[in-house]
């Protein structure tokens, strides 16, 4: 019997330039990029072989268990969408894959994107395919976009597969991740992490901004610009360790979101933000899409304590994590 692989990957925070990474959002705002860091709440999933040529995925945070005599069967079983189309588009056969995540449940952190990322990586070492970092990045970004059934982001893959923290540049020639020279543990002092209560679902947040955009509309793409203009500038500080300045960014960033459409924000998210900033932090937002999800604060190292009792007291749940330097792990032979 051939050893189980294992492999898991990062989840991320989005510090500035979601939605623009959506292709081809990108390509009508000249300079756009996204910055985002990668955090310890991890994806996880184990391949390991059966006695027959049967394929069998469970998801532990689900509940859900799917059976199949073929990967062929999967391709378009809707029951655990993604696994089971990642299990056809690698041929998998005669394999049980497990997987569970760190991250709550639709917490805008790229939690989906995180496990995309660790199976295909877990699938290539069990198959013994040498594809590139960047191939399998492909191939999770077609194969998330079958599953949910609408474009795609490319910045939520790099977290997950490079870890750290980084400027995904946007442009007529693809794409160009950038490592920006922060000083993480003076990053990690500043972050406060909590989980609303409400998962939200970016793929019909998303779709419904760009479908705007590609349609005209002058509001939206007058927001993408800010949005765009934001990042740039938020990149700048981060690497000046200037973190006044990085506040001010991520609270413009933040505004220029909610305006992109109404169901952004949230009265909660709204009372959480306020409680937050009353007890000292220079700035929080919404991570991913909005609508709910997690929140994220900046404060002075000094306020962070008093940040995370003001946000546990409007009914958050804090999370505990770190900035992740490691993206990808992968663990086992391939005989």
């Amino acid at each position: 019997m051939r050893v189980p692989i294992t492999a898991s990957a990062p989840t991320r925070i989005d510090l500035a330039g979601g939605t623009i990474d959506i292709w081809p959002l990108y390509l009508f705002h000249h300079g756009a990029q996204t910055l985002n860091a990668a955090i310890s709440l991890r994806a996880h999933v184990q391949v390991r072989a059966r006695d027959d040529d049967e394929i069998e995925i469970v998801s532990e945070d689900t509940g859900k268990r799917v059976h199949a005599r073929s990967a062929t069967e999967l391709r378009d079983d809707d029951r655990l969408a993604l696994l089971g189309r990642l299990a056809y588009a690698f041929g998998a056969k005669g394999i049980t894959i497990t997987t569970r995540g760190q991250s709550p449940e639709g917490a805008g952190i790229a939690g989906s994107s995180a496990l995309n990322v660790a199976v295909c990586g877990a699938l290539a070492r069990w198959s013994g395919s040498s594809a590139s970092a960047e191939a399998l990045l492909e191939t999770a970004k077609n194969v998330e976009a079958q599953a949910i059934k609408v474009p795609t982001g490319l910045q939520d893959y790099r977290p997950a597969m490079y870890g750290g923290v980084a400027a995904l540049e946007l442009g007529e020639h693809g794409l160009r991740r950038v490592p920006l020279t922060v000083d993480v543990s003076e990053l990690q002092r500043r972050v406060v992490l909590c989980y609303t209560g409400a998962p939200r679902n970016s793929g019909t947040n998303n779709w419904d901004i760009m479908k705007r955009h590609i349609d005209g509309d002058r509001h939206v793409f007058d927001c993408f610009e800010r949005i765009r203009d934001t990042a740039a500038l938020m990149r700048g500080a981060l690497e000046r360790g200037d973190w006044d300045a990085t506040g001010r960014h991520l609270a413009d960033e933040w505004n220029n979101r909610k305006r992109l459409a109404a169901g952004v924000s949230t009265p909660q998210i709204d009372d959480l933000i306020a409680r937050a900033r009353s007890a000292g932090a220079d700035a929080a937002k919404v991570c991913g899409a909005g609508g709910g999800g997690c929140l994220f604060c900046l404060a002075p190292p000094d306020k962070t304590t008093a940040v995370r009792d003001a946000l546990a007291a409007g009914g958050a749940r804090l999370l505990d994590f770190h900035i992740e330097t490691e993206g990808l792990r992968v663990d086992g032979t391939t005989r």
